[in-house]
């Protein structure tokens, strides 16, 4: 029986020596495989009480919107800046080199709402950060964060997302 391991595409040297690039685009392409992911992604939140998905700009999008439609909940998107229309709530965080802003729509999120935050992979845990905080100024509470891939290397789950219910589907142990 297959794994979603077995649909993620290993890239050496990409982008430059030395980096081993997991791509996980293969897992979408795969018909079975992107619905092992929705499906185990869905199976992460059995039995807990959530009101709404949220998912980044871009591949959280993918993942996020079909585990929304599963799940029979609404998906929210935190998206780059200037990209939404209405008024939003907006949080800037650290990338490598520079800086980037997401934004929700401040009316997207109601207090009290209980939230299923999912991305496509976690390395330091900035993005998803940002998300965080975005939430909480709304007034809603993260109850589980999943991912479809981890790198472990970063230990994002004990340093920026500690005190969240972290899961991921696969994990790595580089950078």
């Amino acid at each position: 029986m297959a794994k979603l391991e077995d649909y993620v595409t290993t890239i050496p040297d990409f982008p430059k020596p030395g980096i081993i690039f997991r791509d996980i685009t293969t897992i979408v392409s795969h018909p079975d495989g992107f619905k092992m992911a929705v499906d185990q992604l869905c199976k992460m939140v059995d039995g807990m009480d959530i009101d709404i998905i949220v998912g980044s700009e871009s591949r959280g999008f993918i993942f996020g919107a079909p585990v929304a439609y599963a799940l029979g909940k609404g998906f929210v998107m935190a998206r780059k800046k200037g990209k939404l229309p209405r008024e939003t709530v907006s949080e800037t965080y650290d990338l490598e080199y520079g800086t980037a802003t997401l934004e929700m729509h401040k009316d997207s999120i109601k207090p009290g709402m209980k939230v299923f935050l999912v991305d496509d992979l976690v390395a330091t845990g900035g993005t998803t950060a940002a998300i965080i905080h975005m939430v909480e100024k709304l007034g809603g509470k993260i109850v589980k964060i999943g991912f479809v891939m981890e790198l472990a290397g970063f230990d994002a789950k004990n340093t920026t997302l500690k005190g969240y219910d972290v899961e991921s589907l696969i994990s790595y142990p580089g950078h």
